[in-house]
C-alpha cells in the first residue's frame, strides 16, 4: 500500500469538492449535477473508511456545505443559551422531580405543573426585539456568545420583523428552533446528511440570498432576557407567542404528574412519524416563572427544564475487536469495534463497554454476536450477548494490567464511602508522563468549556502533538506559525485565523482556567466554587504548599475527594511547571464578587438542620447573592451559625464554645430584609 499516493488522490478529490461547493454555495451556480456531487461525496467517505489515516477539514465527514470565508461577528448573549440535561426513562424523570422538590423545599405531595413541548431536532436561534422591532438574531454559539446571523434569519417567513401588540415587552430575546420540514428536505437530501445539517449550513451562509432559497421554518418556545413582561408562566407565554405572530408547536401541553408525562411521551413517540418535522424527544419545563427563577441554573443547564429523549434504537452486530481508550484522568475505557450497522439512520462501528466490571458481568468477548443500543445522542453501548452464537474457541477478554500507552501499572481506587474498589481502572501515571493522557489533557484544555479556542479541535491537537509542535498546554501560546504554514492543508489565511483565535484567548477567567487544567474531580461547578473562594491565580498557586490546601475544606461543596485530587495535582513537578509557564503567557482575571456591597458583606455563614419552606441550596444561593460567604466548618472564621429543625448538636455546642452567634432562619430573613 502506497500511503503517499493514496493521500495524493484523496486530496485531489477534496479539492474538486471544494470547487463544487464554492460554485453552489457562494456563487449559486452549480457546475455538476446533484447525482454527480453525491457520488463524489460518497467516494471520499468510502476512502476514509478504508484508509483510517485519511482526513481533511474540508471532507464531507468533517463539514457541511461551504463554510463562510469570514467568521460572523460574535455577540454575547445577555442570558446564556444553555443546553438541557437528558432523561431516558421514568426513573430518571422521578429523580429530576425529586431534585426540584428538594431544592424548593416543597412537600413530597406537591403537584408540579409542567409545560411539555416536543423537542425539535433543529438549530437554536435567539431573536432580539426592541420596541417591537426585530433588531438582531444570534446563533447559540458556545452558549455564552453566538454569531450574528440576523440577515439570514430575516429570510425566514415565520419570523415577524415588527410586532405592534400592546403587551409585547419593551425588549425581549425570543428563542426557538430553525428547522426544515421532512417534505422539503426530500429536495435537498442529496446535498445534506439530514434536515438538521441542512438548516445549520443554510444559516451560516455568507450570502443571505442563498439562505432565502432554503425552505427554513421557525418555531418559538422560550425567552432569554426580557424587560417589562407581565406573563407568569410558560403556557401563557406560549399562548402570547402565537398572538404576537410566532408559530408554536401544536403538541405543546400543560401536564401534572410523572405518570401523565410518561403517557404524553409515549403518545408523541407513536405520532412521531406523522409530525412533519424531526423531533427526538419532549422537553419538560416548570410552568411557573417564579419557580424557574428560584431554581436557577447549574453549571451548564437550567434546573427547571429537562429533555426526555425517545426510546433507544438497537441492532445486532459482531465484535471484531476490543480496544482500550485513555481519558485525561487516566481512565481506561474499553471500546468494542463492531461490524458497521445502521441504528436509527446512523452507521455505528464503535460501542462502549464502560469498564472492566461490565465486561466481566456480561461476559463480553471478541467474536461475540451482540445487541447494540443507541439512545438519543448517547454513545452506543452493548446491551447483551447472544451466547447461543458463541464459537467453541472463544476466549475470555483479559483487561490490561498495564497502561497500553506508557506501560505504567493500572490501578483501581478504593472508595472510602462505599468501602469498595471503583469500577474504573486507571493508569497510575500522573501529569503529562503518559502520552495518551497528555493528548487528552490538551484536548480538554482547548475545549469549549475551558479555553474554547476557535479552530483548535481534537484532530489538530493530535496532529500537532505527533509533529512535536505541542507537548504541554503552554506550547499552544508559543507555536511557530511559519512551520505550521508549511504543513499540508494549511495556508496563510488559515494560520492567521488560528493565530488570532489563540491570541484572543490569552485573557481568561480564573474559574475557566482552573477547569482547563483537567484536575480529576474538578468539573465546572467545583472550579467555580474554588475560584470564588481563592479569587486570584496567586492564591491558587499557593495550594502547592500543603498548609494552604486544607483551607479548601471551608468551601461548601468541596470535600476530601476533591482536595486529595488537588494535592495529587500539585505534588507532580510537571504540573507545577505547566502552571508556572501558563502564568507567564496568560492574563488570568481575578474574581470580582457578583455583589460586593450586599447586606451580608464580609459575613460568613454555616447551615445546620432542616429549614422551613426553603432548601439549603436556595438559602446558600440567597446568602451569596447578598455578598455573604458560606463555609462548611465551625471555626474562628465563622460569623453566624444558622439553625433549622434538628440541628447537629456538636456544631451548635462548638459554636457556643467559640462565641459564634447562633441565629434562626427567621433572624436570617430579618437580616436580608434590612434596608440599610
Amino acid at each position: 500500500m502506497n500511503k503517499a499516493l493514496i493521500k495524493k488522490d484523496y486530496l485531489k478529490i477534496i479539492e474538486k469538492l471544494k470547487k463544487y461547493n464554492q460554485a453552489y454555495y457562494e456563487k449559486n451556480s452549480p457546475i455538476i449535477s446533484d447525482q454527480q456531487y453525491d457520488i463524489l461525496k460518497k467516494k471520499i467517505i468510502d476512502l476514509e473508511n478504508e484508509y483510517k489515516f485519511l482526513e481533511d477539514r474540508e471532507s464531507p465527514s468533517q463539514s457541511v456545505g461551504f463554510k463562510p470565508s469570514k467568521n460572523f461577528q460574535k455577540v454575547k448573549h445577555k442570558i446564556p443559551m444553555l443546553s438541557l440535561g437528558n432523561v431516558f426513562n421514568e426513573e430518571d424523570l422521578k429523580n429530576f422531580e425529586k431534585k426540584i422538590v428538594n431544592f424548593l423545599s416543597l412537600e413530597e405531595t406537591s403537584k408540579i405543573e409542567y409545560s411539555a413541548e416536543p423537542k425539535i431536532d433543529g438549530i437554536s436561534a435567539s431573536l432580539i426585539y426592541i420596541k417591537g422591532k426585530f433588531v438582531k438574531g444570534l446563533s447559540r454559539g458556545d452558549g455564552s456568545e453566538g454569531e450574528d446571523i440576523t440577515q439570514n434569519l430575516k429570510t425566514i417567513k415565520d419570523i415577524p420583523t415588527l410586532i405592534t401588540k400592546i403587551n409585547f415587552p419593551e425588549e425581549i430575546d425570543i428563542r426557538g428552533e430553525v428547522f426544515i420540514e421532512n417534505k422539503d428536505f426530500e429536495k435537498l437530501k442529496d446535498r445534506f446528511a439530514n434536515p438538521r445539517n441542512a438548516a445549520s449550513g443554510s444559516l451560516r451562509q455568507k450570502d443571505s440570498t442563498i439562505t432565502s432559497k432554503i425552505p427554513l421554518k421557525f418555531i418559538a418556545y422560550t425567552h432569554g432576557y426580557v424587560k417589562h413582561m407581565e406573563i407568569n408562566n410558560q403556557i401563557d407565554f406560549l399562548k402570547n407567542l402565537k398572538l404576537w405572530g410566532f408559530k408554536t408547536n401544536l403538541f405543546n401541553r400543560k401536564i401534572t404528574s410523572i405518570k401523565n408525562l410518561i403517557l404524553n411521551h409515549k403518545d408523541l413517540e407513536e405520532k412521531r412519524k406523522e409530525i412533519p418535522f424531526d423531533i427526538d424527544g419532549v422537553v419538560y419545563k416548570i410552568n411557573n416563572f417564579d419557580l424557574q427563577r428560584r431554581l436557577g441554573f447549574a453549571a451548564n443547564a437550567p434546573r427547571w427544564a429537562i429533555a426526555h429523549k425517545f426510546s433507544a434504537n438497537s441492532s445486532i452486530s459482531e465484535i471484531l475487536n476490543i480496544e482500550i481508550q485513555l481519558g485525561r484522568t487516566g481512565a481506561l475505557t474499553p471500546v468494542a469495534k463492531i461490524k458497521p450497522v445502521n441504528i436509527g439512520g446512523v452507521i455505528v462501528s464503535n460501542a462502549t463497554l464502560h469498564n472492566e466490571d461490565e465486561i466481566i458481568r456480561k461476559d463480553i468477548r471478541i467474536g461475540d454476536t451482540i445487541t447494540v443500543e443507541r439512545a438519543g445522542d448517547v454513545i452506543p453501548h452493548v446491551i447483551s450477548v447472544d451466547f447461543k452464537k458463541r464459537t467453541k474457541n472463544s476466549k475470555k477478554y483479559i483487561f490490561p494490567l498495564n497502561c497500553p500507552s506508557c506501560g505504567s501499572k493500572t490501578v483501581k481506587d478504593f472508595n472510602e464511602t462505599t468501602k469498595k474498589e471503583d469500577a474504573v481502572r486507571r493508569c497510575a501515571s500522573e501529569g503529562y508522563e503518559c502520552k495518551k493522557i497528555a493528548i487528552e489533557k490538551i484536548k480538554h484544555f482547548v475545549s469549549k468549556e475551558a479555553f474554547n479556542i476557535d479552530g483548535f479541535g481534537k484532530k489538530i491537537v493530535e496532529n500537532f502533538w505527533h509533529l512535536n509542535l505541542i507537548k504541554f498546554p503552554h506550547d499552544i501560546f508559543n507555536l511557530d506559525y511559519h512551520d505550521i504554514e508549511k504543513l499540508e492543508g494549511w495556508g496563510k489565511l488559515s494560520v492567521a485565523n488560528l493565530k488570532f483565535s489563540i491570541e484572543q484567548k490569552k485573557k481568561i477567567s480564573l474559574k475557566r482556567f482552573i477547569y482547563s487544567l483537567g484536575i480529576r474531580h474538578i468539573g465546572q461547578e467545583n472550579a467555580k466554587l474554588i475560584a470564588r473562594h481563592l479569587k486570584s491565580l496567586s492564591n491558587f498557586s499557593k495550594l502547592s504548599k500543603n498548609k494552604y490546601i486544607d483551607n479548601l475544606l471551608n468551601i461548601d461543596g468541596i470535600g476530601p475527594t476533591q482536595i486529595q485530587s488537588i494535592k495529587n495535582f500539585f505534588l507532580n513537578k510537571t504540573n507545577l511547571n505547566v502552571l508556572n509557564e501558563l502564568s507567564k503567557e496568560l492574563s488570568i482575571l481575578d474574581i470580582t464578587p457578583i455583589n460586593d456591597n450586599g447586606l451580608l458583606k464580609n459575613k460568613t455563614f454555616m447551615l445546620t438542620g432542616k429549614l422551613n419552606d426553603i432548601s439549603r441550596a436556595e438559602a446558600k444561593s440567597l446568602i451569596e447573592k447578598n455578598s455573604g460567604k458560606i463555609i462548611s466548618n465551625v471555626n474562628k472564621k465563622l460569623d453566624y451559625l444558622i439553625t433549622g429543625e434538628k440541628p447537629t448538636i456538636k456544631k451548635v455546642n462548638t459554636a457556643k464554645e467559640m462565641g459564634i452567634q447562633i441565629i434562626s432562619q427567621t433572624e436570617l430573613i430579618e437580616m436580608l430584609n434590612k434596608t440599610s
